[in-house]
């Protein structure tokens, strides 16, 4: 092999390193071969719950930041124990836990118990026919809800959806009057 062929053969294998990558990547995404198709939420997407303004409660929300996503929670199933535990998941999520209010929604008849922090505590004015109880919802700044949780849910999986639904939806960039 001469020189200029030992030449033009490094030159050919550097373009095919750069363009391999290139072609593989065109190929997936034209064939959809070796995309996966695994969903990563945990929670149960719920098209039947109406916003959060047609939620029948009792009282009004506190006024929020429009970026803000929610936790809500149905407490008339084993309420102390699940107002804590979605405590604990709000200071796990670290310094996107401002990003993230909770809504702790109680049974009609249950008396004034004390609210943790950060927690707003509303009744059901009547029970919908949609809502199961303990039921866990995430909901966006817009008041949809995004994704359902039967009681009893792991809260790491909760976490985790939470922690996604934040990171693909990035706080937006603070805008300096000058």
């Amino acid at each position: 092999m001469t020189y200029v062929n030992r030449q033009r053969l490094k030159l050919l294998s550097l373009i095919a390193v750069f363009a391999l990558p290139l072609v593989a990547a065109w190929v997936m995404v034209e064939w959809r071969v070796g995309i996966p198709d695994a969903r990563t939420a945990h929670g149960e997407l719920k098209p039947e719950v109406p916003a959060l303004g047609a939620w029948p409660l009792e009282g009004r929300m506190p006024a929020s930041e429009s970026d803000d996503w929610l936790l809500a929670f149905d407490c008339t199933l084993d309420c102390e124990q699940m107002a804590d535990q979605w405590w604990r998941l709000h200071r796990a999520l670290g310094k996107e836990a401002t990003r993230v209010r909770r809504l702790r929604i109680d049974a009609p008849t249950h008396g004034e118990a004390d609210s943790l922090p950060g927690e707003t505590r509303l009744n059901w004015a009547t029970e919908p026919g949609w809502k199961d109880p303990g039921y866990v919802w995430i909901v966006s700044p817009q008041g949809e809800a995004v994704l359902g949780y039967r009681a009893g849910v792991d809260p790491y999986d909760v976490l985790d959806d939470l922690k996604q639904l934040l990171r693909m939806n990035p706080e937006p960039a603070v805008q300096l009057n000058g």
